[in-house]
């Protein structure tokens, strides 16, 4: 997998997975999150969970771009612990694990990163994102005319 590009596409997102003839779900983290604590509370959660099982590899894209009330997280991590050693899981964020206790309850990042390290990889892409080089460029431009 290539590094992905600051604030672009992930590569994550693309069909390199159904292209290699993997089942592939793509999740925005606020979409997935909402389903799951919907499917808790009528104690339809489970069922969920068997249905995503038909994926190989599912993609939660953006994870931490707004703060989780303890419902939602609990729900992904009752997700997280379904899917270890059962399937693939990806997660996309702008914080490092080390910060996800601002996410997430604390006790529930911890016990989250530990499953998804144990037989995971981690991709840290650093510098500055692809959208505020791009804004830099067009306000520079816009001040020189």
């Amino acid at each position: 997998m290539k590094p992905k590009p600051s604030g672009q596409e992930p590569p994550c997102r693309s069909d390199s997975g159904r292209r290699q003839g993997y089942r592939t779900r793509v999740y925005g983290a606020g979409e997935l999150l909402q389903d799951l604590r919907k499917a808790r509370s009528l104690i339809r959660l489970n069922e969920v969970f068997l249905k995503l099982d038909r994926y190989r590899v599912i993609v939660i894209d953006d994870l931490g771009y707004v703060k989780r009330d303890n419902a939602e997280t609990g729900a992904l991590l009752e997700l997280i612990a379904h899917r270890y050693e059962r399937g693939s899981l990806i997660i996309t964020s702008n914080h490092p694990f080390s910060t996800w206790g601002s996410i997430v309850d604390e006790t529930m990042a911890v016990a989250a990163a530990a499953r998804l390290i144990h037989h995971g990889y981690l991709f840290e892409v650093t510098g500055e994102s692809y959208r505020k080089k791009t804004s830099k460029a067009v306000t520079q431009q816009s001040v020189k005319q």
